[in-house]
Order: C-alpha cells, then structure tokens, then sequence
C-alpha cells in the first residue's frame, strides 16, 4: 500500500507530454509514472496528458504502439508544464513545421517547459532555447551545440533549470527531472516519497561522466582487456601504469598498448587518465572531501597531477570545477 503524504495541493497542474513516432517509450513513461505517483501519495492533483500530432497509435522507437490521449490541437488553455519527450524520431520531427510552430504557442502558454533526452533539439529548434543553458544525452551534446551555438550546452548534468525552461540528460534522467519538477511543486517530502516508491535517487549522485567514458570507448572483444577495462574503472587508485596493466593481462607491455589501442580505440594512459578524471568528477561534485584526498584516491597521486589532468581534458582546474558543478546544476536562477 502507497502511503499518503499529508499535504494538499488545491491548484490543477496540466502536464502534457508530446509524443511523435520514434519516440522514445521511456521518454514518456517514466516522466507520466513520477507525476501520477505524485497525486498517489498527495493531492497533487497531476492531469497528465500524452499527446501527438495526430490521434492514431504511434510507434515507439521499442517498436511499442501509444495511444496518444490528444491531438496537439485538441491541447487548449494554459498549460503548467509542457514536455517534449526525445527518441530516434526526434530527426524527422525536427523537420515538422506545424510541430516546431505548436511547441513555439504552447511555450508561451506554459508555466514552465522541459525536455527529456534529445527532446532538447525540439526546444532548439523552436528557439526556446536560445540564449539558455541546457543538457541532452550525453552522446548527443556535442551535436546539440554545434547545431544550435545559441545555447549553452552542458554535457554532464543530469538535468538542468535555466528560467522556466529545464533539460535532462539521456532517457532514465526524465525521471530524475521530473522528481525535481515535482519536488518544486509538492516540497521534498513528496518527491522523496515517489522516489523511494519508484526505487530511485531523489537526487542522484554525480553527472553523466559516470556513464561516458566507458560508454564512449569501444568495448574489447577480447576477454582480458574487456575484464581490464571493468578493473580499471574500479580502482582508479592502483599501479595502472602500462607496465602493470600488461602484467595483469599477461602480456608483454609492447603487445599489450597495441592490443588495447585496437580493442579500446583509445591508448591504455589515455584511457586510464579518462577513467580518473571522471571519479574525480564525481568525488567532487557529490563529496566534501577535499582536493588532495581525492587526488590520492583517484590515483594522481598529487594535486598538482589532477589538477594538469582536468586542464587537459575538461579546461578547468578542480577547485573551479567543484565551483561550477558541485551543485549538480542547480543553478536554477
């Protein structure tokens, strides 16, 4: 049984989530589950709305048929929030004059607007995103700036509030964003009671460098360099010199950086640079420990290591890293 937090929302809130073939299942879903949760477990009073550009089933980019609720003309009045979900589709309903042009109207009759995934390049390209701040999956981030220069892309947030307008990251962070979204609306406790019955973080540790470099590189066919890879990253703080990792798998140290760089797409101290700097990320944005712990931890051994690590990759030192992202961007201003 859900339990019900005691607090009483008494005003409607309107969410319309746009849907449009391809999309992505999730995209959808998981947002429409974390707001109808919310009106379970408080009067929330959620009036989720799913809808598409025309009225017959869509299919998803999982091949799952949606039934739209709502044509988008059919969508009238004021709006509290507007959601444009993203998927494989999102290329073709880029193209969608009448869709860009809808998104356009019911921004400016919407309290806030929000995107999920590559939805991102839907606001962009209605032009609500220019002169913002805004996130997209992390493999898309790099596309949605240099498409749209406008906007300033961040490439490892979760989600981020720029205004009234917010972005997530990749398909899962939806739910990630529609929690904070919720959490605006009904308090903490509300948020926090969807996110326990939902078996999510309320707000989840680290940026989406958790996921990238692992994510990014090329996983080795091979069996001891795919295992090497998963070593690694779990203990950053080791000898991981050329010499050692060899060692480890049993090979000579020649053979073995030829070998990784064919398997992996990447040299092993490029690699291993790239795993380090990403759980000093993460150690910076989700601890208090401070710099010279992490350093240790991570296995640059000093500060002044990690510091011309994060210069090199990222263009910023760790005290302004931490500056800049330790609030997970909720720079919400």
């Amino acid at each position: 049984m859900i339990a019900r937090v005691d607090r009483v929302e008494t005003v409607g809130r309107k969410v319309v989530i746009v849907a449009f073939p391809g999309v992505q299942t999730l995209d959808v879903a998981g947002p429409a589950e974390v707001f109808s949760l919310a009106g379970r477990v408080a009067n929330a009073h959620y009036e989720v709305v799913v809808a598409a550009s025309r009225a017959e089933a869509l299919q998803t980019s999982s091949g799952i048929s949606l039934a739209p609720a709502r044509t988008l003309r059919g969508v009238r009045g004021e709006l509290d929030t507007l959601l444009v979900a993203g998927g494989a589709g999102v290329a073709r309903a880029e193209r969608d004059e009448a869709l860009i042009r809808w998104l356009r109207g019911a921004a400016g009759r919407s309290r806030r607007v929000a995107s999920v995934c590559t939805g991102a390049f839907l606001l962009a390209r209605a032009g609500l995103l220019d002169g913002r701040r805004a996130t997209t999956h992390w493999a898309s981030c790099a596309e949605l700036a240099r498409r749209y220069p406008a906007t300033e892309v961040h490439d490892d947030a979760i989600f981020v509030r720029d205004g009234n307008v917010w972005s997530s990251a990749g398909v899962t962070a939806g739910m990630d964003l529609a929690l904070a979204l919720v959490e605006q609306d009904a308090g903490r406790e509300v948020a926090l009671e969807v996110a326990r019955w939902l078996v999510l973080f309320v707000r989840r540790p680290g940026g989406q460098s958790q996921f990238s470099v692992q994510l990014a590189a090329q996983t080795a066919e091979r069996d001891p360099v795919r295992e090497l890879q998963a070593w690694i990253a779990e203990h950053p703080d080791r000898d991981l010199s050329v010499a050692a990792l060899a060692a480890r798998a049993c090979m000579s140290a020649r053979n073995f950086a030829r070998v990784f760089h064919r398997e992996v797409g990447m040299t092993p101290a490029a690699y291993v640079q790239a795993i380090r700097v990403e759980r000093a990320q993460r150690e910076l944005e989700a601890t208090v420990a401070t710099i010279d712990q992490i350093a240790r931890r991570c296995g640059f051994g000093t500060p002044e290591t990690m510091r011309r690590a994060f210069q090199r990759r990222l263009g910023v030192g760790p005290g302004d890293y931490r500056a800049r992202f330790r609030p997970a961007l909720e720079r919400v201003a």
